[in-house]
């Protein structure tokens, strides 16, 4: 094995020993095959991956992960898994969120996650419905779209993930789709790689709830052509130039928007952005307190074997002291 190689892992490491149990059809099956399949092929251990989830049929996700897994709260991966990465910088740290998750309850989350641009994977399952809670319509879903579980069309607007990640900082967005497994997996290892936030927008059908973006409409059978295409085949370049002028920078998110406003006969998916001229979380911290990566807080012991604390709390109690 050549030196800083890593070895070769099977997708099957990363499988849980029990049956999962989304819908029959559920995009989710191919989201969490293709992050096992892009994790196996960057030889990742399992020890060192932290998955975190919130809550919906997303949340389940780090349930079907043989890593380290946290089920957090409505719309809270992000802050969960922030404390985490910053605590271990070695840690690979993924969301799996969904788009009510992300976009609703989490969205003020999910636009401060874009302001520190800290290093971890952001992957929104989005199938436009609130599939746990008996598809009522999420944020993704377009105004006066009426899916069959509900009462009347959609009367709220849709909110473009792609473009809000964009607006608050996000220096790696991409799209796949979830019955392209491959092509999501290779798309999931380079917004895992990526030095800073990758945000990673899967569209996805449900079978159960949304009978308006099925399969077979992706599929494009009432157009006689596929809906989705790479926007990489198309010569779509999302790389932004090291020390790109604010001309380039302007040129460079003009066509970003024209491609993440697409939808309907033609759907993109693929790398919209990619950027590395803005540093990340981690190294600010580590500007301002030399030796943050060789001794971060995640390795700093805080107990001794027999479990007492190593930290002195008094100051802390002394400032909670009541006269």
């Amino acid at each position: 094995m050549a030196v800083g190689a890593k070895p070769k892992i099977s997708p099957k490491v990363y499988k849980p020993d029990y049956p999962i149990d989304w819908c029959p059809g559920c995009g989710d099956y191919g989201i969490i095959s293709a992050l096992q399949q892009a994790l196996a092929r960057m030889g990742v251990p399992r020890h060192q991956v932290a998955v975190f989830g919130g809550i919906g049929c997303s949340g389940k996700a780090q349930y079907y992960m043989n890593t380290y897994g946290i089920h957090t709260l409505h719309g809270r991966p992000v802050p969960f898994a922030t404390g985490a990465r910053l605590a271990n910088p070695e840690l690979y740290t993924i969301v799996v969120s969904g788009d009510g998750d992300s976009l609703g309850i989490g969205a003020g989350h999910f636009v401060a996650a874009g302001r520190r641009n800290v290093n971890l994977t952001y992957i929104m399952f989005n199938n436009e419905v609130y599939g746990l809670t008996k598809g009522q319509a999420a944020p993704t879903l377009p105004l006066g779209m009426r899916t069959k579980a509900m009462a009347a069309p959609n009367m709220q607007g849709a909110v473009n993930g792609l473009m809000l990640a964009l607006a608050t900082g996000y220096t790696w967005i991409g799209r796949g789709y979830a019955y392209d497994i491959r092509g999501l997996a290779d798309l999931m290892v380079q917004a895992i790689q990526h030095p800073g936030l990758a945000f990673l927008d899967v569209i996805q059908p449900c079978p159960t709830y949304n009978d308006i973006h099925t399969k077979e409409w992706y599929a494009g059978k009432d157009i006689g052509r596929p809906r989705l295409y790479s926007l990489q085949e198309e010569g779509y370049d999302p790389v932004i130039p090291e020390g790109a002028s604010q001309e380039v920078m302007n040129q460079k998110m003009l066509q970003f928007l024209q491609k993440a406003a697409e939808w309907d006969d033609r759907i993109p998916i693929g790398v919209f952005w990619d950027n590395h001229n803005i540093s990340t979380f981690e190294d600010r911290i580590a500007e301002r307190t030399p030796g943050y990566f060789e001794n971060p807080p995640g390795r700093q012991p805080i107990a001794d074997e027999d479990g007492t604390t190593l930290v002195d709390l008094t100051p802390v109690f002394e400032k909670l002291l009541m006269a």
